[in-house]
């Protein structure tokens, strides 16, 4: 389980069961997409794992509202990001740009626009992202620890919400990227939040 690492932004997305993993493998894979999500949330999740090509492909098919990206192999970090399913249009379409060769800022700027231009599906209403980030030597899969929250509000603003954006003390929320479909509110624990 430890050599697996994520990314937010995957090759490619499939919806078969990854191929050529036993089942007690994509077991463990499903375990640990899901950890970065509050327990009582993590048995309903749609998780998406790699399969031996590095292709993302589901898992597990959830029932709550919760996808979560697993491990991808390559470092020595290991990665769980679940957010919830309102985003998925817009996490989505990030994949599929990367699979393109487009560079996160590229994507990110084309993302904006096809929002803007009401080509690309966001949250009606604020949705959150839970990323958990360790170093696999730091890591306890037992008592795994958030790196960060961020609640997508799209087209949020300071003025609108009255945060700053920037972290006033740490642990304080903050808006990023404020004014644009992609802007969120930021959480970052001082010393990564404590998973129950």
């Amino acid at each position: 389980m430890r050599h697996l690492l994520p990314t937010l932004i995957a090759l490619t997305v499939l919806t078969a069961p990854a191929r050529a993993q036993n089942a007690a493998s994509t077991t463990e894979q499903v375990k640990l997409a899901v950890i970065a999500l509050p327990a009582d949330l993590r048995d309903g999740a749609t998780a998406m794992i790699y399969n031996d090509a590095g292709e993302l492909v589901v898992g597990r098919q959830g029932t709550n509202d919760f996808i979560c990206l697993g491990d991808k192999p390559g470092d020595e970090r290991i990665q769980s990001a679940c957010y919830h399913k309102s985003l998925e249009p817009f996490m989505a379409r990030g994949r599929e740009l990367k699979a393109q060769g487009k560079s996160p800022t590229e994507a990110l700027e084309m993302r904006h626009q096809e929002a803007d231009a009401g080509k690309l599906e966001l949250p009606k209403e604020p949705a959150i992202l839970y990323n958990l980030m360790a170093d696999l030597k730091d890591f306890d899969p037992e008592h795994p620890h958030v790196s960060l929250y961020a609640i997508y509000v799209p087209y949020a603003t300071a003025a609108s919400t009255g945060l700053t954006e920037k972290p006033s003390a740490p642990g304080a929320p903050w808006i990023m990227r404020p004014g644009t479909a992609s802007a969120h509110i930021m959480v970052v624990p001082p010393s990564g939040g404590h998973v129950h």
